[in-house]
C-alpha cells in the first residue's frame, strides 16, 4: 500500500502531526511532499520526502501581521505552483491514497484524478482580510468548501462530534519513549528551565527578544533555552539557543515553562505534556488569535509576560492524555481495507 502525504510547510506544525499520524501506520508505505523547515524535519528523521514546496514568507513587525491581502495573493501563486507539482509527483507515483495536512492544491490534482483523498486540518475558512481584499478571499474560501467536501475524509485534531464527512479525533501529538526526568538529565536541564520557541520562521523574533527582557527582570535562577529555528540567524547572549531541531515535543515535555506563538501543533503538545505555557498570538494572524483566545490569551499579553513568567513558573503540571493520532491513522487504513 503506497500513500502520499502533502504537508504544508507553513509553519511546523503540521509536519511534527502528520509525523506523529504516520508512526501509528501499519505496513504502509508513506511518501512525503512538502518544503522549508518541514522537509528538513523529515530528512533528520529518515523519512521519504521531496522537499518540493517553497512557501510564501508572512511580513511581520513589532508582533502584528502587515499586508495581509499581499500575502494571499501570494499565497494564490503558491497554490497554482504547487497545483503543478502535485500533478507531476501523482502521475509518477501513483498512490492508492492521498493525505493533506492544509496542502489543498494537492487535494483538488488527486479528486480530478480520482484518487481517495483524506484532509487533515483545524481550519475550515480563513479571516485574513478586511474591506475589499475579503470578497477575493471569501472567493477562496468558497473554492476550498468544496474542496473538503469532496474528501473522503477530514480529521481535525479537536474534540467534539462528527458529522457528514469530518471526523474529529483530539489533539494529534508526537509520543516520546522517555520520562520527564530522563529527559532533562538528557538534556542536561538541572535548573527550571524555560523554552522560547518561535516555529519555523523569523515571524516571532519579536517575542524572542520580549521574553529575553522580561526573564531578565524577574531575577529568577532559570536556565533559558532558544528554539529559534530553521531561519532566525541573529545571535543572543547568554542563552543557549538550539536553533532548529526535530524534538521540540520532547523538550516541551522536560521544560518548566514554555513561552510560544500560538501555533496549535505547540499548544497541543504543551497540553499534552503537562509543561505550564504562555502562548502570544501574532497580531492580525486569525488562526493564531483563535488558539491564544482557547488558551486565555490575546497579543497584548506581550506586555505583561513579566507577570506571566512568574504565574507559570508557579504552576502545576497538568498533563492530558490524548490517542489523536492513534485515531486518525486508524480512519485512515480504513479507507483502504
Amino acid at each position: 500500500m503506497n500513500f502520499s502525504f502533502f504537508s504544508s510547510p507553513i509553519g511546523l506544525g503540521h509536519v511534527t502531526r502528520d509525523i506523529a499520524i504516520v508512526n501509528n501506520f501499519e505496513n504502509i508505505s508513506t511518501n512525503f511532499v512538502t518544503g522549508s523547515g518541514a522537509a528538513r524535519i523529515l530528512k533528520k528523521l529518515d523519512y521519504s520526502v521531496q522537499d518540493a514546496y517553497n512557501p510564501p514568507l508572512f511580513t511581520i513587525e513589532n508582533g502584528t501581521l502587515k499586508n495581509p491581502a499581499k500575502w494571499l495573493w501570494n499565497y494564490y501563486q503558491y497554490y497554482r505552483d504547487c497545483k503543478n507539482i502535485s500533478e507531476k509527483i501523482l502521475q509518477n507515483d501513483k498512490p492508492n491514497l492521498v493525505i493533506s495536512d492544509e496542502d489543498f492544491a494537492s487535494l483538488t490534482v488527486s479528486q480530478e484524478m480520482k484518487i481517495p483523498t483524506v484532509l487533515i486540518t483545524d481550519v475550515l475558512e480563513t479571516h485574513f482580510t478586511k474591506g475589499i481584499a475579503s470578497f477575493v478571499e471569501k472567493k477562496m474560501n468558497k473554492s476550498m468548501q468544496v474542496i473538503i467536501k469532496k474528501c473522503d475524509t477530514v480529521i481535525i485534531p479537536e474534540l467534539g462530534d462528527d458529522h457528514d464527512n469530518i471526523k474529529r479525533v483530539g489533539p494529534i501529538v508526537r509520543e516520546t519513549n522517555y520520562t520527564r526526568e530522563e529527559l532533562r538529565k538528557r538534556f542536561s536541564f538541572g535548573k527550571k528551565t524555560i523554552i522560547i520557541s518561535i516555529g519555523g520562521t523569523s515571524a516571532g523574533l519579536f517575542l524572542i527578544e520580549k521574553a529575553l527582557g522580561a526573564i531578565a527582570k524577574i531575577n529568577q535562577d532559570v536556565d533559558v533555552i532558544l528554539v529559534s529555528g530553521p531561519t532566525l540567524n541573529k545571535k543572543f547572549e547568554n542563552v543557549k539557543n538550539l536553533g532548529f531541531v526535530d524534538n521540540l515535543h520532547e523538550l516541551i515535555f522536560a521544560a518548566d515553562v514554555v513561552i510560544s506563538l500560538a501555533g496549535k501543533s505547540t499548544i497541543d503538545e504543551a497540553n499534552a505534556y503537562g509543561t505550564p505555557a504562555i502562548f502570544i498570538p501574532i497580531k492580525g494572524h486569525f488562526e493564531q488569535e483563535d488558539n491564544a483566545k482557547e488558551e486565555g490569551f490575546e497579543s497584548g499579553d506581550i506586555n505583561r509576560l513579566e507577570e506571566l513568567i512568574l504565574e507559570k513558573l508557579e504552576a502545576k503540571r497538568n498533563q492530558v492524555n490524548t490517542d489523536g493520532a492513534k485515531v486518525a491513522a486508524k480512519i485512515i487504513q480504513k479507507l483502504t481495507n
